[in-house]
C-alpha cells in the first residue's frame, strides 16, 4: 500500500490486519483458545518479562482482538488500545490505572447513569473521590484539582445532555499540572478523535455504534501516546514508583522499549490480569464487523437524527429539542468546533405532561425498540428518569440533564420516514 495516511473510512475496514499469513484468510479469524505455544524456553521468559510482546493467555492477550485494538487505536490516533468486557470495564480501569485510595479525579457531571453510579459510589468505596463539576466552566476543573487529582474525565457528546464537552480547555488545563484528560467517545465515533484536541486517553463502549448491531458486549481504552507520564513522577506514582508485581519495574521507563505506551501497557499486565474483565474473541470478532461499516452507518445515524430534531422542533407537545443541531450560543459553537463527521445520532426531548406522557410515548412506540442500549441500526427508545437514572435522586437526574419529561431517542438507519410516523403516533397517545 502507499505510504498516504489512510482516511478513518478506509482504517475502519483495513487497519490492523491484511491477510493471515498462514492460510491467507482475508477475514478476521476467531482465534477461540486459552493458551499459546511458546517457541522455546527463552521466548516464553522473553514474553513473561516483558522483553517483547506476544500471546501468553487470552485473558490478557489474543490475535482476534489484537486486531480490534490495532484497528481502534488506528481510527483515534493513539498508540494502543485495551479492549475489554464492557464499557464499564473499561471506564473503571481508565481511572484505577491512575488513581488508588485517597486519590481523587474531578469529572463533568455530564454522564451516563452507569458511570456517574461507578464513580458517586463505586469508586468512592475504593477510597477514590470523584469531584463533579459542571463542564459550562472549564476552569471549576481547575479550582477542583488538589496535589492527589490523578484525572480528569469527561464525556465528548454527553449522554442525555448531548452538550459538546470543552475538550481543548480542559486538556490544556491538565497538562499544565501534569494530569491527563480522560474523554468517553463512546457517541461520537468518527466525529470527533479527541486526541487531537490534547485529550490522553480514549474510553469506549464498543457495545454502541462501533459494533452497531446489538450483539455484542465490549469495551476499549485508547491510548493517545501523547502524554509524558515520566516527565510527572510525583503527579503520576503509579506509572512512575517500582511495581513490586514486575520486581521492581517503573512503567513510564519499562514500556520505553516499546513505544509510548507505559499507560495501556500498564492496564493490561497489571489490571486485565488481576481484575480479569477479559473481551471474549468471539466478541472482539463481532466487534470488527461492525466497525467495518461504522462510516456508513454514522452519516445514516446523524442525517436521521437531524430530521427527527427538526420534526420533533415543530410539534406543540414538545417543550425542548435536545441535539447538536438544534442549539445556540457556546453549544452550537462547540459542536461546530468538535463535531466535525456529523452532529450524533442521539436526540433528546422533553414532554410537556412530564413523567406520565414520556411513559405514554414510550409505550405506544412500534417501530422503536424500548431497550436501555444506544448506537444500534435499529431506534431505540427510553424515559431515563424512570430507567437508566432512576437510581439517582432528583437533583442528580437534574444534573446529568434528566427532567422527569424527557425522553431519549437513538435514532438508527431505518428510512426516515417510517422513523417519523413512529414518532408521530407516540406523541398523539403522550398528548
Amino acid at each position: 500500500m502507499s505510504t498516504n495516511k489512510p482516511n478513518p473510512e478506509t482504517l475502519a475496514v483495513h487497519a490492523g490486519w491484511r491477510a493471515d499469513p498462514a492460510t491467507g484468510s482475508v477475514a478476521v479469524p476467531i482465534h477461540q483458545t486459552t493458551s499459546y505455544q511458546f517457541r522455546d524456553a527463552e521466548h516464553a521468559a522473553s514474553l513473561f518479562a516483558l522483553q517483547e510482546m506476544g500471546n501468553i493467555y487470552t485473558r490478557i492477550m489474543n490475535p482476534t482482538t489484537d486486531v480490534l485494538e490495532k484497528r481502534v487505536a488506528a481510527l483515534e490516533g493513539g498508540a494502543a488500545a485495551l479492549a475489554v468486557a464492557s464499557g464499564q470495564a473499561a471506564s473503571a480501569y481508565a481511572i484505577q490505572n491512575l488513581a488508588r485510595a485517597g486519590d481523587n479525579i474531578v469529572s463533568s457531571t455530564a454522564l451516563y447513569g452507569g458511570t456517574y453510579n461507578l464513580f458517586a459510589n463505586t469508586l468512592k468505596d475504593q477510597g477514590i473521590e470523584v469531584r463533579f463539576v459542571d463542564p459550562a466552566d472549564p476552569e471549576d476543573f481547575r479550582r477542583a484539582t488538589d496535589d492527589r487529582t490523578r484525572a480528569y474525565y469527561a464525556e465528548t457528546l454527553p449522554n442525555p445532555k448531548l452538550e459538546v464537552f470543552p475538550i481543548a480547555e480542559v486538556a490544556a488545563i491538565g497538562r499544565e499540572r501534569g494530569i491527563p484528560l480522560i474523554m468517553d467517545n463512546t457517541a461520537a465515533p468518527l466525529l470527533c478523535r479527541p486526541l487531537d484536541h490534547g485529550a490522553a486517553i480514549i474510553v469506549y463502549s464498543a457495545t454502541k455504534y462501533l459494533g452497531g448491531h446489538g450483539t455484542s458486549i465490549g469495551g476499549l481504552i485508547v491510548d493517545g501516546g501523547n502524554f509524558d507520564w515520566a516527565a510527572h513522577p510525583e503527579r503520576q506514582p503509579l506509572l512512575n514508583t517500582p511495581d513490586p508485581s514486575y520486581h521492581g519495574a517503573i512503567w513510564a521507563e519499562a514500556a520505553k522499549p516499546l513505544g509510548p505506551i507505559a499507560y495501556i501497557l500498564r492496564a493490561r499486565v497489571i489490571l486485565l490480569r488481576d481484575l480479569g474483565a477479559a473481551l471474549s474473541p468471539f466478541n472482539a470478532f463481532q466487534l470488527i464487523q461492525g466497525i467495518e461499516t461504522v462510516a456508513l452507518r454514522m452519516e445514516r445515524h446523524c442525517a436521521n437524527a437531524v430530521r427527527v430534531a427538526e420534526h420533533l422542533a415543530r410539534h406543540p407537545a414538545v417543550t425542548r429539542v435536545i441535539h447538536p443541531s438544534q442549539q445556540d450560543g457556546r453549544a452550537r459553537a462547540l459542536a461546530e468546533h468538535y463535531l466535525t463527521g456529523g452532529k450524533g445520532g442521539l436526540v433528546g426531548f422533553e414532554l410537556a405532561g412530564g413523567m406520565e406522557a414520556g411513559r405514554r410515548f414510550i409505550d405506544a412506540l412500534e417501530l422503536f425498540y424500548h431497550v436501555a442500549n444506544i448506537g444500534d441500526a435499529r431506534s431505540l427508545a427510553i424515559h431515563p428518569a424512570s430507567t437508566t437514572h432512576s437510581q439517582l435522586n432528583e437533583a442528580e437526574q437534574m444534573a446529568t440533564g434528566v427532567s422527569p419529561g424527557y425522553v431519549r431517542l437513538s435514532i438508527g438507519i431505518e428510512h426516515i420516514d417510517d422513523i417519523l410516523v413512529d414518532i408521530d403516533r407516540a406523541l398523539a397517545a403522550a398528548s
